[in-house]
C-alpha cells in the first residue's frame, strides 16, 4: 500500500482536504446566516439594491452598464461581456442592508472593469485556461495513475495549478470590489452611518470568507496531489 495510506486511510486527504472542507462549510453557513440576518434589517434611506448599484455606477461616471433582475437567491453577478449587473430576487427590489451591500459590491466589479483594475485582467486571462484545466486535469491525473505515466500526472497537476492561481487572483478582486462598495456607500450616504453600514460590511466580510475558503481548498488539493506524486517517485 502507498506510503500516504495508513490502515486504508488517505492521510493527506484527512490532514489537508477535510479541514479545508470544514472551513468551506463554515464559510457557507456564515454567509447565508449573515445575509439572512441583515436581509430583515431595512435601510432608513429606503433605496433598493438596484438603486444602490446604479448609485455606485453613477459615482464613477459609468453609463454603459445596465442593472437587471435575475431569478434565484445569491445569484448576483456582473457580466462584463454584456455589461450587465444581474441582481437576484432577494437583492434587486429589496431595501435591506444586505441587499444594498451586495448590489454595491457587484457594481464594484463593473468599476474594476471600467478602470482596468489589473488583478481582474489577470483573472479574465486565466478563465479559458481554467475552463480547459477543470475538464481535463483530473482525467489526466487518473489516467496517469492507471497507466503509471508520470508525464500525464504532471500535466494534470499543471492544469490544476491554474485553477489554484485563479482562486488566488480572485480573492483580491473580491476584496477590492467590497472596498469600493463600502467607500461609495459612505460617500453617497446610501446607508446610515453606524449599524446599517456595519451590517453591510459584515455581509461582505462573510462573503469574502467563502473566497478565502476556496483558496484554502484549492491549495490543499494541489499540495495533496504534489505529495502523492512525490511519494510515488520515492
Amino acid at each position: 500500500m502507498p506510503h500516504f495510506y495508513y490502515y486504508g486511510i488517505d492521510i493527506y486527504y484527512l490532514v489537508l482536504i477535510v479541514p479545508a472542507f470544514i472551513l468551506s462549510l463554515i464559510a457557507q453557513i456564515k454567509v447565508k446566516s449573515t445575509f439572512s440576518k441583515y436581509s430583515s434589517r431595512f435601510s432608513s434611506k429606503n433605496i433598493t439594491g438596484a438603486e444602490a448599484a446604479e448609485a455606485v455606477l453613477s459615482a464613477h461616471g459609468i453609463t454603459d452598464v445596465r442593472v437587471e433582475r435575475v431569478s434565484g437567491n445569491l445569484t448576483d453577478h456582473f457580466d462584463p461581456r454584456s455589461k450587465v449587473i444581474r441582481l437576484s430576487d432577494s437583492v434587486y427590489a429589496s431595501t435591506s442592508v444586505a441587499a444594498i451591500g451586495v448590489a454595491a459590491h457587484e457594481a464594484g466589479h463593473a468599476v474594476q472593469h471600467a478602470e482596468g483594475y489589473s488583478p481582474i485582467k489577470v483573472r479574465n486571462t486565466l478563465v479559458p485556461i481554467v475552463n480547459i484545466g477543470s475538464s481535463f486535469s483530473w482525467i489526466a491525473i487518473a489516467l496517469g495513475f492507471v497507466f503509471s505515466n508520470n508525464i500525464l500526472i504532471l500535466v494534470g497537476i499543471g492544469l490544476f495549478s491554474f485553477a489554484t492561481l485563479f482562486q488566488l487572483v480572485t480573492l483580491p478582486v473580491e476584496l477590492n470590489a467590497s472596498k469600493r462598495a463600502m467607500q461609495t456607500i459612505a460617500g453617497r450616504n446610501l446607508l446610515a452611518e453606524g449599524e446599517e453600514r456595519r451590517g453591510a460590511g459584515k455581509v461582505l466580510t462573510a462573503a469574502a470568507m467563502t473566497y478565502v475558503a476556496a483558496v484554502v481548498m484549492s491549495i490543499a488539493q494541489l499540495l495533496r496531489l504534489l505529495l502523492i506524486f512525490g511519494k510515488r517517485r520515492d
